[in-house]
Parts: C-alpha cells; structure tokens; sequence
C-alpha cells in the first residue's frame, strides 16, 4: 500500500516545490508541530508567526521564575528554529495584520498553536471587584509578559484566596509565600520583585470545589509548598474525609499521583510542614458562590459541595450549607481557554477551536494543535505527541492537496520577506536574548526580560 507521499501530485514537497506551512503561535505545541513538518520525507518550508516579538509561550511567559529545568525546553525549541526551511516571523497578529484567507493563499497548510491565553470566569457576583484578578494575569505580571506589565497587585492585606486544583494555583500560592530573596537570582520581573518585596500577605487559602483525590497538583509542585522556608501548611482533617468513590480512585494503581497528593495533604493535617509566620491551607469540597466587598474584596462566600457519581466521573453538588471566608485578594485558577480568531470557527462553550483530530471543521487544510485544540491539559512534553498526531493527519491529506506552488512568506509580505518592515525574525529574537542575558549578569538574574513590546523592538533593530 503506498504512503500518502507516494501518492502526492507530482512536484509538491520537492525542493522545487516545497510544502509550505504556516504556524500561528510560538509556544511548545507550534515548535513541536514545526520539529514534525520538518522531519517528514519532503522538502517542507515552515513560517512560524507569533503576535509577539519574542517565541516560545508559556515556556518564557508561563513556567515559574525558580522552576528553571522547564525553562530548558527552549533550548530544544533553538535547536528547531536552526533547522533549515525554519523562519520565525515575530509582531505579527493573525485576524489584525494578516487574515486567515490570506494564509491559506500563500501556503499549501495552516496549523494554529495558539493556546489558550484567557481564563475561565467563575460568574458569580463580585468577581470583578477590585482586589480579584485571574491566575493568568498574575502569572504574566510576575513573569514580564508585556500584556499584564501595568497589571497591579495590591499585596498590602494579608489574606489571600486561590481557587484551583492544579498546578497554576500552587505556582500562586508558592510566588506569594515565597521569601523574595529566593526569587531574586531567578529571571522574575524586577517589577514584580519590587512588590513582593513589600508584600504583607501572611495567609494562603487554596480552595477545591472537589475533594483531595480529584486534585490536579502534580506530587513535586505540592510537597515543595512544605519546603518554603518560614511557611506552614495545613489541611483541616475534616477536608480529607473520603467517599467511598473516592477511595477506589486511589485504590487504582494508576492513579499514583492522586494517591501521593493526599498522602501529602494527611501529612499536614497531622504533622503541619512547619510553625512559621505565613500559612497555606487548603480547602477541599468548597466552591465560591459570592464575593463581598465595600469598593474592594473583603470576605468570600463558599457553598459546602459533596461528590456524586462513578468512580472518575464525579462531580461536585452544591449541598446549600454556606460559610463566609474573610479575605483581601482573590486569584482564580479554574482553568484556561483560547480566543477567537477572526475568520476562524470557534467553540464558545469549550474554547477551542472545534476540530476532528486536529483537522479545522468545515476548513480544508487548517489544522490544530495544542490546546487551542484539546483544550488546557497535560505538561509541556503532552504537546510533542499531540502536534506529531496532527502533523501525520496533515501528511495523509496531501493527497487532496492543490500541489501548485505556493510563495508562503513573500506572498504575504513580497519579495523582501527576510526583513520584513515591523516584524522580528529570530535573528533578531536572538538579540534580544543576547541583551536580555546581559542585563541579567548585572544583577546576578539569568535574564532580565524586556517586558514592553516597544523596549523589544527597539532591541531588535540594533543590527
């Protein structure tokens, strides 16, 4: 049987006739997406185009400032932008500078990595009070995304809420419990350096709306919040009281992490991680149903919820019991989703871009990876294997691919596409990361971002 290149018109995919592909969006499922392309059997041209001027997403603007190793995933991500037939076409918006229509003109495929950049609203009353912020903005401020740069934190009060279960409400808890001067040395906004320095935050409230075996924390990031020097943290033992459904879920061999998580959470319970000046409780079993407040967030309400359902499908039922939680800040973490983009179908309700393994519904030869695909889940690594899974259903496509050429780059920006007016390639992404380093050494700081597009750019043209 032959191979969907076997069958290729003639000509497409030869170095006469490469298979051109745009990328929309730099983070780790586009660079994985543009590592798949550029190994399949062909000649194939990729253009990565990213709204911003420097790549690699949540790996620079995402990964905490002292878990460094995740960082190191961006050296695998130089290593693809080197390869041959690789361009980075940074401060570029796909549905402002270019259109969907104009990509799909200039290049055989279209492969959107665009994530999911906004967060999910809890859509109770009071959410927007000053004093309740998303997890996402906070994320971003403290580590220099130039979307959240002028965000403020007022971190004078001392009780702090997070909701979520997962690894980006720890990342909260652990950045504001944190002594500064363990943040110092890592690549953290000076920014945001400068106000966590005068935090007064002394009380951290990590609430659930499951129980403690339906967590979502990974064991590492969980044990480490009892590793903080002068913090403490507890979980009151009536939050680890668990239904018979739940105890067949830790029963299951595979599910070894969830199992670790409440070992983790019994320990403190009954062994707090230390006596100290700030404190992290987790709260299990509990949803937000209101936020109070004179101008500001003064106290949250929480319904008390119980589990109904199977083993690994149940959910949580609001039981109408409710307890008040004073409080001065509200980070929600209840997860993410993608943006619409215009002229590309969009699923309001999921956040995605609706897709069937990667293929674009109702749009020949778009695709999808990452989680503007499946939405927000998994590691760094989960999106290797999900971008390899639509790069092989691009492959079988070609088939009933138009093989007439295509000018990829200089259609859209003509024949001087190597530099192009406003835009950065990674040359000069690559100086800006030389700079960045330089400023860093100063102050002995891996890097010292630019956190203001202008500031970037104006990097960037220093040829």
């Amino acid at each position: 049987m032959n191979s969907a290149s076997d069958r290729l018109s003639p000509g497409l995919g030869s170095p006469d006739n490469p298979l051109r592909v745009a990328i929309v969006g730099s983070g780790p499922s586009g660079f994985y997406a543009a590592e798949a392309l550029l190994k399949l059997p062909l000649t194939v041209s990729v253009d990565m185009i990213e709204r911003l001027p420097v790549p690699f997403g949540l790996v620079r603007h995402g990964v905490a400032p002292d878990h460094p190793k995740l960082k190191q995933a961006a050296l695998v991500f130089d290593k693809i932008a080197q390869s041959p037939g690789f361009r980075f076409i940074g401060n570029k918006t796909v549905g402002q500078d270019l259109t969907l229509a104009q990509l799909r003109a200039s290049h055989h495929a279209v492969i959107f990595a665009s994530g999911a950049e906004s967060d999910r609203r809890l859509d109770i009353p009071g959410e927007d009070l000053p004093g309740s912020h998303t997890a996402t903005a906070f994320v971003g401020w403290y580590n220099g995304h130039p979307d959240h740069r002028d965000a403020q934190f007022d971190l004078s009060r001392e009780v702090a809420v997070v909701i979520g279960q997962g690894n980006v409400a720890i990342d909260v808890a652990r950045i504001l419990s944190k002594p500064v001067d363990e943040l110092r040395k890592t690549d953290m906004a000076a920014h945001a350096l400068d106000v966590l320095a005068e935090s007064r935050v002394r009380e951290i409230h990590v609430i659930g709306r499951r129980g403690p075996a339906q967590a979502k924390f990974t064991n590492k990031e969980l044990r480490e919040l009892g590793d903080i020097p002068g913090c403490r943290c507890e979980t009151p033992l009536a939050n680890l009281d668990l239904n018979a459904e739940s105890t067949t879920e830790l029963d299951d061999k595979t599910n070894f992490v969830a199992a670790k998580n409440v070992e983790i959470l019994r320990l403190w319970a009954h062994d707090p991680s230390m006596a100290a000046g700030r404190r992290i409780v987790f709260h299990f079993l509990q949803a937000p149903v209101r936020i109070h407040g004179d101008g500001r967030v003064r106290q949250m309400v929480l319904e008390r919820n119980r589990l109904a359902g199977a083993p690994f499908a149940q959910q949580a039922v609001g039981t109408g019991d409710t307890a008040t939680l004073p409080c001065d800040l509200v980070f929600r973490s209840i997860g993410y989703r993608g943006r619409a983009i215009p002229g590309v179908p969009f699923d309001e309700i999921r956040g995605v871009i609706p897709n069937d393994g990667g293929r674009v519904a109702g749009c020949p030869g778009v695709y999808v990876v990452g989680w503007i695909k499946r939405g927000p889940s998994g590691i760094i690594g989960t999106n290797r294997a999900d971008a390899v899974a639509t790069v092989q259903g691009l492959q079988a496509d070609l088939a009933q691919c138009d093989p007439s050429p295509k000018p990829g780059a200089v259609g859209l920006f003509g024949p001087q596409a190597v530099q192009i007016a406003g835009a950065v390639s990674y040359a000069d992404w690559q100086r800006i990361d030389t700079e960045e380093q330089r400023r860093g050494a100063l102050v002995d700081k891996p890097r010292e971002k630019f956190t203001r597009v202008a500031d970037m750019l104006a990097c960037a043209a220093t040829r």
